[in-house]
């Protein structure tokens, strides 16, 4: 059964259920997942979980985000991006290089967001997005996200017009939203702004060069297998055949140093532990002198009492 990540290359319109469901047919499956949504206007890195690797997408859709955007200062949206009617315009003749520079500073560490009423977060059990649309006023709380890296790669101002572009890089955690960064930035200076352009180009160890777009995957699936992308993901420990079988049969071993952090394994992030020939056998945490398994990727008991 083929398992594994594909990372791929979204393009812009589609929703990230609309890749899934093409990705289901090109794999032949319906076990297909993905690790953290990205909005019909961005494209970039959507990591797909296909079989057994949907149950690594949890421990991938809480690591960092890298994205590359133009944000608008002039303009202000329903939605803080180029998809929502606009609701004010101001002139940015006045906002200098500087006072841009200084506003990205503030936005800049960790911080107080509020998300844009138009998300997907539930209020009440209801989509704030659909609330918004049947007219109602939402007003989301802030929540804290950490902005590691917020730079400006270049300011864009038209002569005969009222509005600047603004072409960033975001490296932030995840559930930060980089278009209430742009209404934030814009609100700070006093001319409101939003969101025109965004491509995700990194998702924890995942980046765009390994992306693919669905025409090329629809030629050749390329597929992540379970070991690399575990390895890529996760502290590695590395195991002897004796620890491999009790392993397999979900039974804990003992407490052993994985390598790449001197921190204990936990649920939340644990260590991938790997056979002797390579192939992923579970995921660890550390519970004092013990290591147990979280998941258990491979058990082949049968194989392991014949030999």
């Amino acid at each position: 059964m083929l398992s594994g990540l594909v990372i791929v290359d979204k393009p812009q319109g589609w929703t990230s259920h609309d890749v899934v469901g093409r990705m289901r047919r090109l794999a032949g499956t319906r076990k297909v997942g993905h690790a953290g949504t990205l909005d019909p206007m961005a494209t970039g890195v959507l990591v797909v979980g296909i079989n057994k690797a949907t149950r690594l997408l949890t421990y991938i859709v809480g690591t960092s985000k890298t994205y590359t955007a133009t944000i608008r200062l002039g303009e202000s949206t329903v939605t803080d991006d180029a998809e929502g009617d606009v609701t004010s315009r101001s002139s940015t003749a006045a906002v200098t290089d500087e006072a841009i520079h200084a506003g990205v500073g503030v936005l800049t560490g960790e911080i107080q967001q509020v998300p844009s009423s138009v998300s997907a977060i539930k209020v009440n059990g209801e989509r704030a997005y659909a609330r918004v649309r049947s007219g109602e006023d939402v007003k989301l709380a802030a929540r804290p996200v950490t902005i590691h890296r917020f730079e400006v790669h270049g300011i864009r101002r038209e002569s005969d017009a009222e509005v600047l572009d603004i072409d960033v890089t975001v490296e932030c955690s995840s559930g930060t939203y980089i278009r209430a960064l742009a209404r934030d930035l814009g609100d700070s200076l006093g001319v409101g702004g939003h969101l025109t352009a965004l491509r995700r180009t990194q998702v924890g160890p995942y980046t765009l060069q390994q992306a693919r777009t669905l025409d090329q995957l629809a030629e050749e699936l390329d597929v992540l297998e379970m070991s690399q992308a575990a390895r890529a993901l996760m502290t590695n420990r590395e195991l002897s055949e004796e620890e491999t079988t009790e392993l397999s049969f979900g039974r804990r071993i003992a407490a052993g140093a994985a390598a790449g952090t001197p921190e204990a394994a936990t649920a939340d992030r644990p260590a991938a532990a790997f056979a002797p020939d390579g192939s992923l056998v579970a995921l660890l945490a550390d519970s004092g002198s013990f290591a147990k398994p979280v998941l258990v990727f491979a058990p082949d008991n049968e194989k392991r009492q014949d030999a």
